[in-house]
């Protein structure tokens, strides 16, 4: 028996070492032990070594095999090592092996790599943050979960995506994750015991579930089918489904019967013929006065769920002011622009570029957060034409308070609310505009189009493209105004 050593139970980079070498060597998958753990290696006092091989030689596999291994590889199967090992040897006398949807082997490998997949998505759906005790804004939170799989650093880049300026850990009985702001570490396997059994917050997550509960669409099978129960014991909300499924029928029977409620005509007016210019901003003569009356705006729907107007933020007598789409997440939580994972992009790009952003004015042409709601998570929309114009109304006054000597427009929808109309971002990216009054217009992406991109080569171009469109404002104004010293 050949035994080959993996780093850990997901080791994809270590299996494709020791596959390919034992393959080359002809070795069988039958004749080979995964060691995966130090106590492993007790099981197999007397091991052979792997013979030395010709590394030269080529082993050709698709991209497909590679994409379905990384995911196979997570599978608590003990057998998945030798599954993939198998499909590796077989595939260099059948190459269209995987299109055989039929054959034994492919139809466990693809069936292992879905329900690896369900595990991340379920995870990444219902991992429960909460705050430890004396906490801040920011954290500590801990989190409690229980994956099916060796998922943990797979679902590692989501995590530090989506909650990049927390600081906070996850911990399973695999393994953990802690991440405190900057770098992200991997720690040991823990217990439930070892995160706190709740936080402040959460009975205004339970009074919000409750309410968002709609009896009249409830559909058990399907709920579960989703949301499988074997989860509800992590999930605070888990308390309230079984009361709210009973409750379900009587309370869609006293929907039907209650007359709807109209909103206030005169609300309907409001929203329907709002005035350009409403009476309480008609006295805004200051960056100041914009920036107050903006608090109160109403100028469209969006300011019913957002938590706060997000005002742009910088020097007042700034030479430049960028313009992105909307406040994000942890933008709308903080007040300020530009501080989420977006804006942490945005940032090195400018240091990158030689830059200083405290010499740049920064902004929005949507001022309030646009989101849909999905359980906690609060997720990014697309600002429309409509909500664009009415915030309008804003920007002009900044771009009016400021008085910039050069724009520049983060996105498509910043350059449709600069311009007043829809247009091709790829175009517009090499071209010198202007605005009506002639101030020049620089257009780029918005750097949160880096964080989408899901090939880390594709990042890695464009990301240098995004640095060169930053860097070229030094044609506009004079290094000492804007280069960090």
């Amino acid at each position: 028996m050949i035994a080959a050593r993996l780093n850990g139970p997901a080791d994809f980079a270590g299996w494709r070492r020791e596959a390919r070498r034992l393959a080359l060597a002809g070795i069988q998958p039958e004749a080979v032990a995964w060691l995966t753990t130090e106590d492993d290696a007790g099981l197999f006092a007397m091991e052979n070594a792997a013979p030395v091989v010709d590394e030269s030689t080529a082993l050709t596999v698709s991209r497909r095999f590679i994409e379905l291994a990384e995911s196979v590889v997570c599978h608590r199967d003990a057998c998945r090592f030798v599954l993939l090992h198998r499909l590796l040897l077989r595939l260099q006398d059948e190459p269209r092996l995987l299109d055989n949807a039929a054959d034994a082997d492919i139809a466990r490998a693809e069936a292992m790599a879905r329900s690896v997949r369900r595990d991340l998505h379920k995870m990444t759906a219902f991992v429960r943050f909460r705050a430890v005790s004396g906490a801040g804004e920011d954290g500590p939170f801990i989190a409690w979960f229980e994956p099916e799989h060796f998922i943990l650093e797979r679902a590692a880049r989501f995590f530090t995506g989506r909650f990049a300026g927390m600081i906070w850990s996850i911990m399973t009985p695999q393994g953990s994750l802690h991440w405190d702001g900057l770098t992200l570490q991997f720690g040991p396997a823990a217990s439930k015991a070892d995160t706190p059994d709740g936080d402040a917050m959460e009975a205004y997550w339970l009074t919000y579930y409750a309410n968002i509960f709609n009896p009249a669409r409830l559909k058990p099978k399907a709920m579960k089918s989703e949301m499988p129960v074997k989860y509800w014991r992590n999930l605070p909300e888990a308390e309230l489904i079984v009361p709210l499924i009973a409750s379900a029928a009587r309370r869609a029977e006293d929907m039907v019967m209650r007359a709807p409620t109209q909103p206030p005509e005169r609300h309907v007016r409001q929203l329907r013929h709002r005035p350009e210019l409403p009476a309480e901003d008609s006295a805004i003569t200051s960056w100041q006065d914009a920036a107050t009356a903006a608090q109160r705006c109403k100028r469209c729907e969006l300011h019913c769920h957002a938590t706060q107007t997000v005002f742009g933020e910088g020097p007042q007598d700034a030479p430049i002011v960028f313009v992105g789409e909307q406040p994000g997440d942890q933008e709308d939580l903080a007040g300020r622009p530009f501080v989420g994972p977006a804006g942490q992009v945005f940032d090195q790009a400018m240091s990158d570029a030689g830059l200083d952003r405290t010499r740049a004015y920064v902004t929005n042409a949507v001022k309030h957060f646009k989101f849909q709601q999905r359980g906690k998570r609060r997720i990014h929309e697309k600002p429309n034409v409509g909500e664009i114009k009415a915030c309008r109304f804003w920007l002009d006054l900044e771009l009016q308070f400021v008085k910039p000597r050069l724009v520049v427009a983060l996105g498509a929808s910043a350059l449709r609310s600069l311009i007043g109309h829809a247009g091709s971002l790829a175009s517009a990216r090499d071209r010198e505009l202007a605005l009506d009054d002639g101030t020049p217009l620089l257009v780029t992406v918005h750097p949160s189009f880096l964080l989408r991109l899901p090939d880390e080569g594709a990042r890695a171009r464009e990301y240098t493209r995004f640095v060169e469109d930053i860097r070229r404002v030094r044609q506009w104004i004079p290094r000492h105004e804007i280069e960090a010293q």
